[in-house]
């Protein structure tokens, strides 16, 4: 797996509202990392917010400018919270692996529907007549493919989920 002293990155997937954000800056306080919320990047790279992106150019327009995003992405030593939808690129998801191990931060859909409320103002890539279960059971499948590891969040607040992370990538945790 992954030793907490070595400089691969650590590679949060999940639904949004599963607290790949959140998470990720905990983590990376934790263990001493940086970290890249890849959401970020993109809307830095497309000057707008990913909602303007699915609102005026579709949802294929987002999964373009993030793989794109997660291609150029070349760093180490680093906790990495992708966005819900980079799971849709075989190519980003092999490039991310190669250097990093991949955590899929599992929640239940009613949680995610309960964290997440208006869906429709996240900027979620998904088609547009694609309900949220439908969502949600496609890219279970695409998470669980990819991922190293898996951390079940229900139940667990942000801290415990961090916790539960550490636990499992890390054989001699730092303390």
């Amino acid at each position: 797996m992954l030793s907490c002293s070595d400089s691969r990155n650590i590679v949060l997937i999940g639904m949004p509202g599963s607290g790949k954000s959140t998470v990720g800056v905990l983590l990376a306080k934790r263990l001493g990392l940086g970290f890249v919320d890849t959401d970020l990047l993109i809307q830095e790279a497309a000057g707008r917010t990913l909602q303007d992106i699915v609102d005026h150019d579709g949802f294929q327009a987002l999964r373009h400018i993030e793989e794109q995003v997660l291609l150029d992405l070349n760093v180490r030593h680093k906790v990495i919270s992708t966005g819900g939808s980079a799971v849709y690129s075989a190519r980003a998801m092999e490039h991310l692996k190669a250097s990093g191990v991949v955590v899929f931060l599992d929640i239940p859909l009613d949680l995610v529907i309960e964290r997440i409320g208006d869906h429709s103002m996240r900027g979620i890539s998904r088609h547009p007549d694609q309900s949220l279960e439908a969502l949600f059971e496609e890219r279970f499948t695409l998470y669980s493919r990819y991922a190293d590891f898996v951390v079940k969040g229900e139940g667990l607040n942000q801290d415990e989920v961090c916790e539960a992370v550490v636990k499992g990538l890390c054989p001699d945790p730092v303390r």
